[in-house]
């Protein structure tokens, strides 16, 4: 069955343009194509960059962060409360105020009592700052690797600067060991990420963060099998050039430092802007949809990879409408704000307020408002003495 299932699979048709065989991608000759079994050492790579991830952010990242001046926030720690407890791990981190109320009363605690325990729990849950930028050095430092070695992989290659060439006697180009070495690279750190998505900082855009590894892992196996390599290294140097800007003004944000932290957001979304809603459309997306076809018909890989760079652009049309929000911020208020996509930490200063506000919570349940001051009696008498000595400074 497996047998079956594998050539089934591996049919001309599906990978290969109309009247092209796997046997004409056969080395010979000393031409050197690429094969779909290469791409297993991506495997073992991944687990090396996770182990040299680990390394880093421990023995560089955390000590450059502490040179740098990234401090953690102090945290209270919350009280054992087994059915708070419970309830925060199952049902959810944000009751309802009915919710609130019936767990106060289970509990023997009043609202905002309740209410500061689920807020101190949801803070314990939350990423350190000097968790935050390991993870945004260890990328930056990626992202600006690639994209330099990419580019010294591409610079002296004519389809970078026409990509009407990625067609230029397709799918019979070699491989040159310079650009599989690179396009491993890059598919290893891809599903390093995907293995750490569960402990990495989860921010509002998780599920479109795993969206968008998954389609890229599968771009680059799809690309690679199909001789779509020189597409495919487009497509990623276009990426890499705005990635490391994002992940550099992360950690100045992270380091407080704030006109520097505006200066590169500017810089990062100008770039972003222009290589995902210019470049890619106008160049990437237009040779896949019709320049790839005019000496071929079109076949399943064709409506297969273009469906899934249609993924990829919606996806950048996403996350340029969060970046749009933040420009309008930043234009409105003059100073940029946090990264909309975090999950900005809560704070206990309104607790001595709120706690001023809410009822007083008798032992046998009942709640009451606090009770004025007699003003006759003993103590209120000397009171009004110690007055009458001592007035008050107004």
């Amino acid at each position: 069955m497996l047998s079956s299932f594998n050539e089934w699979f591996w049919q001309d048709r599906f990978w290969l343009p109309p009247n092209v065989t796997w046997t004409e991608l056969e080395d010979r000759d000393g031409r050197v194509y690429p094969h779909p079994q290469d791409l297993l050492a991506a495997l073992p790579l991944a687990l090396v960059l996770l182990a040299m991830r680990l390394a880093f952010e421990r023995f560089i990242g955390l000590p450059l962060s502490r040179w740098l001046g990234v401090r953690d926030q102090t945290r209270r720690q919350v009280k054992p409360n087994a059915t708070l407890e419970k309830h925060f791990l199952t049902e959810g981190h944000r009751p309802k105020e009915p919710q609130l109320s019936l767990l106060a009363a289970q509990c023997g605690l009043t609202l905002w009592q309740t209410q500061r325990w689920f807020r101190r729990r949801r803070n314990q849950d939350r990423p350190q700052l000097t968790k935050k930028f390991c993870e945004a050095s260890w990328r930056f430092l990626f992202y600006l690797s690639s994209f330099v070695g990419g580019l010294s992989v591409l610079y002296h290659e004519s389809w970078l600067w026409a990509p009407v060439m990625c067609w230029d006697r397709y799918p019979n180009q070699t491989l040159k060991p310079s650009l599989y070495w690179w396009y491993l690279l890059e598919l290893g750190f891809y599903l390093s990420l995907l293995i750490r998505l569960p402990f990495d900082v989860k921010r509002k855009d998780f599920k479109e963060q795993v969206i968008h590894h998954l389609v890229a892992v599968i771009l680059m196996t799809f690309s690679y099998s199909a001789n779509l390599l020189r597409i495919g290294s487009l497509v990623l140097l276009l990426h890499d050039s705005s990635d490391y800007l994002l992940e550099a003004c992360k950690m100045v944000n992270y380091m407080q430092y704030q006109q520097v932290c505006d200066a590169l957001f500017l810089i990062f979304s100008f770039v972003f802007f222009y290589t995902r809603l210019v470049l890619f459309p106008t160049q990437i997306l237009y040779t896949t949809y019709y320049e790839s076809i005019t000496n071929r018909g079109p076949f399943f890989g064709y409506y297969f990879f273009n469906g899934l760079l249609m993924l990829l652009q919606l996806l950048h049309v996403f996350w340029s409408c969060l970046i749009l929000r933040m420009l309008y911020s930043f234009m409105k208020k003059g100073q940029m704000e946090k990264d909309i996509r975090s999950d900005v930490e809560e704070s206990d200063s309104s607790e001595e307020e709120a706690a001023a506000q809410e009822p007083l919570q008798l032992k046998n349940g009942a709640a009451g408002g606090p009770r004025p001051a007699p003003t006759d009696g003993p103590r209120s008498r000397g009171a009004g003495r110690l007055t009458n000595r001592h007035p008050t400074a107004t």
